[in-house]
């Protein structure tokens, strides 16, 4: 068997693993009942990860109806890497289109944070900001500086949903506020110590994170967030993004 061959074949049994074709070179094979055995076992390879991955969706939605949906997700979009724990990048986008899912419309947002925190988890290790070093800084030159976020720390505003709300409860299992103020809410993310510690973020916070993530400068940032809402304390706003230590 020659490499294209091998390709070949290779792209066709990965094909037929999932039910996407069922090459008639490859009958012989995926009519055992082998096969059939090592299919259900790879699909609930993909399922067990998803679960793993998105534990505040099953929490949401019971381990019956998750690992359901899961399994469908699985046929249609098989993992593209070998780590398992980068597995479900578009979980959050198929349930927005799942019709069982539509009656939870907060749901994929509720993934995203999940998926969020699984990037943090992963992510490589970052130094904090020297804060003291940052205050010596003439300030005639301090607007000319540009801030970087650190690579083990997400943010994201959902505008539609209070979504921090839904998933830190969620999360940690505790009640929901009563009465849950249906709004937009925004979600920080940051690993201290090996863990991954998490906060509500207002949407001017996340603002002025894109921008710095941008690569704009930090009078380009701020007056990104000031035009956002002129009345609003950048001086509390930065200083409360410094505490939580998410610039590198």
């Amino acid at each position: 068997m020659n490499d294209t061959s091998l390709g070949v074949f290779q792209s066709d049994f990965i094909a037929a693993l999932y039910g996407h074709s069922d090459s008639p070179n490859l009958l012989p094979l995926t009519r055992q009942a082998g096969f059939t055995v090592y299919r259900n076992t790879v699909l609930k390879g993909c399922v067990d990860a998803l679960q793993a991955n998105f534990p505040t969706v099953e929490q949401l939605v019971g381990t019956d109806w998750f690992r359901a949906a899961a399994a469908v997700h699985a046929v249609q979009a098989p993992p593209s890497d070998a780590r398992l724990i980068l597995y479900g990048e578009q979980f959050a986008t198929f349930l927005e289109q799942f019709k069982p899912a539509q009656s939870l419309p907060y749901l994929a947002d509720v993934a995203r944070a999940d998926r969020l925190w699984i990037e943090v988890h992963i992510a490589l290790d970052d130094s904090a900001l020297d804060v003291p070093a940052m205050t010596r800084i003439p300030a005639e030159q301090l607007g000319k500086q540009y801030l970087r976020p650190r690579t083990d720390v997400r943010w994201q505003w959902f505008a539609q949903h209070p979504i921090y709300s839904i998933w830190n409860s969620n999360r940690q299992t505790l009640a929901l506020p009563e009465p849950l103020d249906w709004q937009g809410e925004g979600l920080l993310l940051r690993r201290h110590n090996g863990h991954v510690l998490w906060q509500p973020l207002g949407e001017a916070e996340c603002i002025f994170l894109d921008a710095c993530a941008a690569g704009l400068s930090l009078e380009a940032a701020a007056n990104k967030v000031l035009a956002f809402d002129s009345t609003l304390d950048f001086t509390t706003l930065l200083g409360q993004l410094l505490a939580a230590e998410v610039f590198a």
